[in-house]
């Protein structure tokens, strides 16, 4: 199962990230545990500046906007 964490202050565009993430992980079939992190501290403390970001299993995989759907299907497959 991926862990995966969506870094975000709670805007529109993080909940989206949140909505597209369990999106490609249903079209996969794969079970994946989707968490948000709205805490500044805990943002910064991955090194992004710009949000929404994405952390799969720990490792940053975007940051700033929405990912494109193809770039998370890859990201949940990793």
């Amino acid at each position: 199962m991926k862990d995966v964490k969506v870094l975000g202050p709670g805007c529109k565009r993080c909940d989206a990230a949140v909505q597209m993430v369990q999106d490609a992980a249903a079209q996969a079939g794969m079970p994946v545990t989707v968490s948000k992190v709205t805490d500044y501290a805990a943002i910064a403390g991955y090194g992004i500046a710009a949000t929404p970001g994405i952390v799969v299993d720990g490792k940053v995989v975007h940051a700033g906007g929405l990912p494109k759907p193809a770039d998370l299907a890859r990201w949940l497959a990793g």
